[in-house]
């Protein structure tokens, strides 16, 4: 097949990607784990794609971020342990048999790879950018499971916890920085940090491989 540039619009309407993607939410809810489906998807694609236009990287590289962005979370259909290499191993035959061009596959199935933060590694733009976008989207709206439920755990209070969660890219001073809401009737911010260091470390590192600074304000006050 010729190869072309693939846009974002033929990858949300593949049908093996609707279906890798339907199967990851259904499998992620029956787990009891917040939610990964669509309205993720949806989210963390907008995000990557606002970091690579707020930086200044191409066009091409935006729709790439916004790529790996949407299907990132494909592999959950098989497993959620080591979904992102998974999700790497589903979304390169899917991608090639539409037409796009490997070297692009390459770059997004190693963002895809590389986007957990126990295995995961800032490797390229693309991949920071996938790291950034998807360890800032902490909200209610992704719990799924009730609050009298024996199974809402930490987890799932310090994230129904987050009332709003706004990722500000600074193109100009160079500044990434993750503004939240925190109830603190639900849990407190040191909560919020005990359960996310990890990610909140990946995410620095990601600002820092875009040559950026990564900071959080948590209920108007400079944590990090």
């Amino acid at each position: 097949m010729e190869k072309r540039p693939v846009t974002l619009r033929e990858v949300r309407e593949n049908p093996v990607i609707m279906a890798f993607l339907d199967r990851a939410a259904r499998n992620i809810k029956a787990m009891g784990y917040t939610e990964h489906g669509l309205r993720h998807a949806k989210l963390v694609s907008d995000i990557s794609d606002n970091v690579m236009k707020r930086l200044g990287f191409s066009e091409r590289d935006a729709q790439l971020a916004a790529i790996a962005g949407y299907i990132h979370d494909i592999g959950n259909s098989i497993n959620r342990e080591h979904h992102g290499t998974l999700s790497a191993s589903l979304a390169a035959p899917a991608l090639l048999d539409m037409g796009m061009d490997p070297q692009e596959v390459a770059i997004i199935i190693s963002a895809l790879g590389n986007h957990e933060e126990e295995i995961g590694h800032v490797v390229n733009h693309i991949a920071a950018a996938l790291i950034l976008a998807d360890k800032t989207d902490v909200h209610r709206t992704r719990v799924q499971v009730n609050r009298d439920n024996l199974d809402f755990d930490v987890h799932d209070r310090v994230c129904y916890s987050v009332t709003s969660s706004f990722l500000d890219v600074d193109g100009d001073h160079k500044r990434i920085t993750l503004n939240l809401v925190i109830d603190s009737e639900v849990t407190s911010v040191m909560e919020y940090f005990e359960l996310f260091m990890t990610r909140m470390t990946m995410s620095r590192k990601a600002a820092a491989f875009l040559g950026c600074e990564f900071s959080i304000v948590a209920n108007g006050a400079r944590l990090l």
